[in-house]
C-alpha cells in the first residue's frame, strides 16, 4: 500500500498536470498566418522579408529535413484583454515539438518587420512577448532540424539508432513537423508564479530525507494549497493558493547551507548533430533569448565561451551583436573561456592549443575590452596534462569542467582543487557538483550539488551553470525566477546569480590551500574519439604543420627579403583550423555533414597554405638550379640546418637482398627484415647490435577487433573489444622497389570487404624505418590496430602531448590504470628500459594502447599499438568508409630526445626547391632540448619576430637563442605577446640567454633594428 506522503505527492502531480498547467493562459485567439518556404539553404532576413508569402493555417505540415520556413504573423490583441489585471499578452507557438529537448528538433527565431531579432522559440520557451496596445506584426524563422538523436529505449537504456538525417543527400523530402499552434495567449501572472513555486517546493521536498520535519512541512503546505485551488476556477483561486506557500518559501536557508553561484549558460556545440551553418543560427536564437532576459532582469548573468560564436553573430547578426556588447558592458553577458572554440584538448598540437587562446582572448579584448581569466571546457572529452601550463601562459588562472563526472570507473576526488600540469604550472579548477552544464535549477539538482560537494568542512561554495545546452536555447524566464525564489530557502542551498569570475575569486579567497591533482584528467569514456573519422584527424595534423611552415617561411622571407607577410590570410586559416578542433568535429562525433565540411575545409587549408609556402620558399631560394631542401623542423637533418635550407649531403646507399622468403633492407644504420607474411621479423640498429622486436614475435601486425560499444557508437571503445581479435596476415602480393636513396617492400592484403597496401621503406641515412599504409576500408563496427611487440621491459610509456610528454604505466595495478586502456598520443610513443628505448611515430594517428606481457624466457614484451580506423554507425552511418593514408615510423635505440626529433621528422617532410643559395635559419637555439615550436611575425602587425619555444625532454635546459638579423630589443611575453618578467632568461644583443624548467613554454618577441 502507498503511504500517505506518496498519495499526497501523486495527487500533486496529477492536479498540476491536469488543472494548473492548462490554466496558464486565460484565453487564446487566432492570428493571420502566411509563409514562405525557402527552396534551399537559409537566407538572410532582408531576403526573406522581401518574398511573397502565401496564407496558411494551424495544422499545416511543414519542414523537409534541414529546410527553413518563414511564417508571417499578423493580427490584433482583443480589446478586452488589455483590462485584465496581472496578465500579459504573448504569441504562443508550437512548431510541432516532439518532446522537451531544446535544440534537437524544430527551432524558431522571431523577427520584427524591421529585421531585428526578438527571441527564440523552442519546446520549453515557446512564447514571444507582445505589446497589447499595438498591432501584431512579426516573422518566425522556423528551422526544420531533424531529430538526429533518435533513440530506442531497451531495458532502461536509450540506444542510439543510425539515421539518414545527418546527410542532406540521404535525409529525404518528407515533411517532419506540423504547425500545431501559432496564436495569441493571455498569460495569467498568478498561475505562472504558482507553477514555479510548486515546482521548486515539490523538487526540494522529494530530495529531503523522509525523517526531516522540513519535508513534512512542505508537503502539508502543498496539500493546503491544493485544497484552496478550485479546479473549476484556477485563475480565481491562484492568489489564495499561493498564500498557503508563503511561509515555507520565506524561511531562510540554514547558516551552514551550501552556497551556489548560478550562472546562466547555453553550451552550444559548434557542430554535432547539426552542421556549422545551423550552429550560427543557434547562436542567434540563444543570444536573442539571453539579451531579452538581461533587459528584463538586471540581476541575471550569462556566461558564454567560444569567440568563434561571437564572431559569427558579429558577421551575420550585427544588430544583435551590438545588443550583446551593451550587455557585456553591464556585466550581464560575460565572455569566458578565452578560446576560439571549446576544443578537444587531447589531439590539437601545442601551437594549435596556444592559438586557441591567442585567437579567443584577442577577440574578447578587441571587441569587449574583457580579459577572460577562466578556461571553460564543460564538455570536452578529457583534459591534457599540458593544459595548466598553456592556460597560465595565456594570462588565465582558472579552469572549469564537469565532464569528469562521466567517468565510468573512478570518481574524481575533488570539486575545487589545484590542477598541476607537466611544467609545474597550476590553475584553480572547479567541477560543478551538480554534474551538468544544463541545469534547470530544480530542487533535485540544487540538492544534488550540495550532497555531492566533496570539499565539505573545508569550503562552502560551488557553481551551477543553468540553461538548455548542447543544441542551445539557454536559460528561460522560469529558471531565472527560480534563481530568485530559491535565493535563501530552508533545506536548500543558497542561490546567487553572479559571474564565474566572482565565484572563482571568492573560492580562491575561501579555500587557501586546496588539494592538488597532477597530470592529465583522463575521461574514462569516449576514447574512440581518438580514432573515429580518421580523415578529419589527418586533416588536422596536416593543417597544423602546414601552418607552421607557412609562418616560418613567410617570416623568413619578410625579414630577409622585405616580402609582405600574409597576416590576414594566415589568421583566416588559423581560425578555420581552430574551428575544426571543436570537441565534436575533430573527435569525429558529429553527423556526416560535419565530417564532410571538415574534409572540404582541410582541403582548402592545404591548398592555400601550400601556396603561401611555395611563394615564400621560391622567393628565398632565388633563381638557380641547385636542389635545396627546406627543413621546417626544429632539428637539423642530413646536413640541412633546422629552420633553414641547404643541399643534402650524400648518405650510405640502401641495400635490398633476399634471404630465403625474407627481404633484408640495410642502410648501414638499420637492418630490417621483412618476412614472407609482410611483417617485420627483425629490426637491429648497427650501433648497439640489439634486436628491437620481441623473441618469437613480428612487428607491423594488423589486428582486427570487433568494436561494438555498449552505447555512444562514434565516441566509445569499450574494453571488451579486446576479447575478439583476428590477425590480418594473409598476403596477396609482396613486391620490392629499389631507388637511388631508398629501398621499399610493398605488401598488399585483402580482408572482409577491405584492402590494404603497406610500403615498408628504409631511406639512406635514416635512423628509422617508415611504413606508409594505404587502406580502402569498408568494415562496420570493427577496429583495426597496427601492433609493434618490442623486446623492451618498460614500466611506463611516454606519449607526446602539447609542449612535452606524459608517462603512463604499462600495467593495470589500480582501477585508474585499468580504465585507461585506450589513450591519446600525438606524434609519438616511446617505451624504454634503462639504456635502450624504441619510439613509434606517426603523421595522423592519435589512439594508442601499450601493454606489457611476460615471456617464457623470463623477459617481458612491451607492445605498442596504434588505432588506424573504426567503423561506427551513429551519428554517421558511413563513418570512415573509404580510403585512408597514414605514415608510421619505428626507430630503435631511441632516447626521449630522439622521440621528439622523430615526431617532427615524420610530420614535417623535407621540401625540395630549385634555387641559387642556401637559406640561413632566421633563429638558432644552441641546446637541442629547447625546441622551436613556432616562428611568426607579431599579432599586432608591427613586424616583430615572435618565437615560441619549449623544453622538450622533461629536464632543465639552458642555452642561447640567436637571431639571424639585427635586434633592437627582446621581450619575454605571454602567448598573446604581451611583455612579462622572466626570472631566469635574459635578453642579449643578439637574442636571449635561456634557462627553462622542465616542459616550460617560452614566448620571445624580438624587435628588428
Amino acid at each position: 500500500m502507498h503511504d500517505q506522503k506518496t498519495l499526497l505527492e501523486n495527487r500533486l502531480t496529477r492536479f498540476v498536470a491536469e488543472y494548473v498547467e492548462p490554466a496558464l493562459y486565460r484565453a487564446t485567439a487566432p492570428l493571420g498566418l502566411s509563409w514562405w518556404q525557402a527552396p534551399g539553404e537559409p537566407v538572410g532576413v532582408e531576403e526573406a522579408l522581401a518574398q511573397e508569402y502565401v496564407p496558411v493555417q494551424e495544422g499545416m505540415a511543414w519542414g523537409r529535413p534541414w529546410s527553413t520556413t518563414w511564417i508571417h504573423v499578423t493580427g490584433a490583441v482583443p480589446e478586452e484583454w488589455q483590462a485584465v489585471a496581472d496578465t500579459s499578452v504573448e504569441l504562443v507557438v508550437d512548431l510541432g515539438f516532439n518532446g522537451e529537448h531544446s535544440g534537437f528538433q524544430a527551432e524558431g527565431l522571431a523577427w520584427t518587420p524591421r529585421g531585428s531579432t526578438i527571441k527564440a522559440i523552442s519546446p520549453m520557451n515557446n512564447h514571444v512577448p507582445l505589446d497589447a496596445t499595438a498591432p501584431v506584426d512579426l516573422y518566425v524563422e522556423a528551422a526544420a532540424n531533424p531529430n538526429v538523436a533518435h533513440t530506442r529505449h531497451v531495458k532502461g537504456m536509450d540506444l542510439q539508432q543510425p539515421t539518414p538525417y545527418g546527410d542532406p543527400d540521404t535525409a529525404g523530402d518528407e515533411e517532419l513537423y506540423e504547425l500545431r499552434q501559432c496564436r495569441l495567449g493571455l498569460l495569467d501572472g498568478q498561475v505562472w508564479r504558482l507553477l514555479g513555486e510548486i515546482g521548486s517546493l515539490d523538487g526540494l521536498m522529494r530530495e529531503l530525507p523522509e525523517t526531516l520535519p522540513r519535508r513534512a512541512e512542505i508537503l502539508q503546505a502543498l496539500q493546503r494549497m491544493l485544497d484552496v485551488l478550485d479546479p473549476d476556477d484556477i485563475a480565481g483561486t491562484a492568489a489564495a493558493a499561493r498564500a498557503e506557500l508563503v511561509d515555507v518559501l520565506s524561511r531562510p536557508a540554514y547558516a551552514s547551507a551550501h552556497h551556489l553561484t548560478a550562472v546562466g549558460h547555453a553550451h552550444i556545440d559548434s557542430a554535432w548533430l547539426w552542421p556549422v551553418r545551423e550552429t550560427i543560427r543557434k547562436c542567434a536564437r540563444t543570444f536573442s533569448n539571453v539579451v531579452a532576459l538581461a533587459d528584463a532582469d538586471p540581476d541575471f548573468v550569462f556566461a558564454c565561451s567560444s569567440a568563434q560564436q561571437y564572431a559569427w553573430v558579429k558577421e551575420f547578426y550585427p544588430e544583435l551583436f551590438e545588443r550583446i556588447k551593451d550587455c557585456v558592458t553591464r556585466g550581464q553577458f560575460v565572455p569566458v573561456g578565452g578560446m576560439w572554440v571549446e576544443a578537444d584538448t587531447n589531439m590539437p598540437g601545442g601551437e594549435a592549443m596556444a592559438r586557441q587562446f591567442v585567437a579567443g582572448k584577442r577577440f574578447f579584448l578587441e571587441n569587449f575590452g574583457v580579459e577572460t581569466e577562466e578556461a571553460w571546457l564543460p564538455d570536452s572529452f578529457g583534459y591534457s596534462a599540458a593544459m595548466p601550463g598553456i592556460v597560465r601562459a595565456s594570462g588565465s588562472k582558472y579552469f572549469l569542467t564537469q565532464k569528469m563526472s562521466w567517468n565510468q570507473t573512478n570518481k574524481m576526488p575533488h570539486h575545487t582543487f589545484w590542477w598541476e600540469g607537466i611544467d609545474g604550472s597550476r590553475v584553480l579548477t572547479h567541477f560543478p557538483p551538480v554534474d551538468t552544464y544544463n541545469s534547470d535549477l530544480s530542487g533535485r539538482e540544487l540538492a544534488l550539488a550540495e550532497h555531492q560537494y566533496r570539499e565539505k568542512g573545508l569550503a562552502t561554495m560551488s557553481l551551477v551553470p543553468f540553461g538548455y545546452g548542447d543544441g542551445g536555447g539557454g536559460p528561460n524566464r522560469e529558471m531565472v525566477a527560480t534563481a530568485h525564489r530559491m535565493a535563501s530557502v530552508e533545506g536548500s542551498p543558497t542561490v546567487t546569480m553572479q559571474s564565474p569570475r566572482a565565484f572563482f575569486d571568492a573560492a580562491a579567497a575561501e579555500y587557501a590551500n586546496p588539494p592538488v591533482w597532477t597530470g592529465e584528467m583522463y575521461l574514462e569514456l569516449h576514447s574512440g574519439t581518438y580514432t573515429t573519422q580518421a580523415r578529419t584527424k589527418r586533416g588536422n595534423r596536416r593543417s597544423e604543420h602546414l601552418l607552421r611552415e607557412a609562418e616560418l617561411w613567410a617570416s623568413t622571407a619578410a625579414v630577409r627579403l622585405g616580402a609582405e607577410y600574409p597576416y590576414a590570410e594566415l589568421e583566416e586559416l588559423w581560425h578555420l583550423v581552430l574551428l575544426q578542433q571543436f570537441h565534436d568535429i575533430l573527435p569525429g562525433s558529429g553527423i556526416a555533414w560535419v565530417a564532410h565540411d571538415a574534409e572540404r575545409n582541410y582541403a582548402a587549408i592545404e591548398r592555400r597554405a601550400e601556396a603561401l609556402i611555395a611563394a615564400a620558399t621560391t622567393a628565398l631560394a632565388g633563381e638557380g638550379d641547385r636542389y635545396l631542401v627546406f627543413n621546417a623542423a626544429p632539428h637539423g637533418r642530413r646536413g640541412v640546418p633546422a629552420l633553414g635550407a641547404s643541399e643534402v649531403r650524400t648518405a650510405q646507399p640502401v641495400t635490398l637482398a633476399r634471404d630465403g622468403g625474407d627481404v633484408v633492407l640495410d642502410n648501414g644504420i638499420l637492418r630490417v627484415v621483412v618476412d614472407e607474411r609482410g611483417q617485420i621479423g627483425s629490426l637491429i640498429d648497427a650501433a648497439s647490435g640489439r634486436e628491437a622486436i620481441a623473441p618469437d614475435e613480428t612487428a607491423l601486425r594488423l589486428q582486427l577487433h570487433r568494436d561494438l560499444p555498449n552505447n555512444w557508437d562514434a565516441w566509445d571503445v569499450d574494453v571488451h573489444y579486446r576479447r575478439s581479435l583476428t590477425e590480418i596476415d594473409g598476403v596477396d602480393a609482396i613486391e620490392t622497389e629499389e631507388g637511388a636513396d631508398a629501398a621499399t617492400v610493398v605488401v598488399r592484403r585483402s580482408f572482409g570487404s577491405s584492402t590494404v597496401s603497406q610500403r615498408i621503406l628504409l631511406a639512406a641515412g635514416s635512423p628509422s624505418v617508415e611504413v606508409l599504409t594505404e587502406l580502402d576500408w569498408h568494415e562496420k563496427h570493427k577496429l583495426l590496430k597496427l601492433g609493434f611487440p618490442l623486446d623492451v621491459h618498460a614500466a611506463t610509456a611516454s606519449a607526446e602531448t602539447q609542449f612535452g610528454h606524459v608517462q603512463r604505466p604499462t600495467h593495470a595495478n589500480t582501477s585508474w590504470e585499468y580504465a585507461r586502456y585506450e589513450t591519446c598520443a600525438q606524434r609519438w610513443m616511446h617505451v624504454e628500459e634503462p639504456g635502450y628505448g624504441v619510439v613509434v611515430s606517426n603523421d595522423c594517428l592519435y589512439g594508442h594502447d601499450v601493454n606489457r606481457t611476460a615471456r617464457a624466457d623470463g623477459g617481458s614484451t612491451t607492445t605498442v599499438r596504434l588505432s588506424l580506423v573504426r567503423g561506427p554507425e551513429f551519428p554517421d552511418p558511413g563513418a570512415d568508409q573509404g580510403r585512408h593514408l597514414s605514415r608510421v615510423t619505428i626507430r630503435p635505440a631511441a632516447a626521449i630526445a630522439d622521440a621528439v626529433e622523430e615526431g617532427y621528422r615524420t610530420n614535417l617532410p623535407e621540401r625540395v626547391v630549385t634555387g641559387a643559395a642556401d637559406v640561413a635559419p632566421l633563429l638558432t637555439v644552441s641546446n637541442p632540448a629547447v625546441v622551436v615550436e613556432a616562428v611568426k611575425l607579431a599579432e599586432d602587425q608591427s613586424g616583430d619576430v615572435v618565437v615560441r619555444l619549449y623544453e622538450s625532454r622533461g629536464g632543465r635546459a639552458a642555452g642561447e637563442l640567436v637571431a639571424g638579423f639585427d635586434v633592437a630589443s627582446v621581450a619575454f611575453t605571454d602567448l598573446l605577446e604581451r611583455p612579462l618578467g622572466h626570472g631566469r632568461c635574459r635578453a642579449t644583443a643578439t637574442g636571449a640567454t635561456l634557462a627553462l624548467r622542465p616542459f616550460e613554454i617560452l614566448t620571445v618577441r624580438l624587435k628588428r633594428a
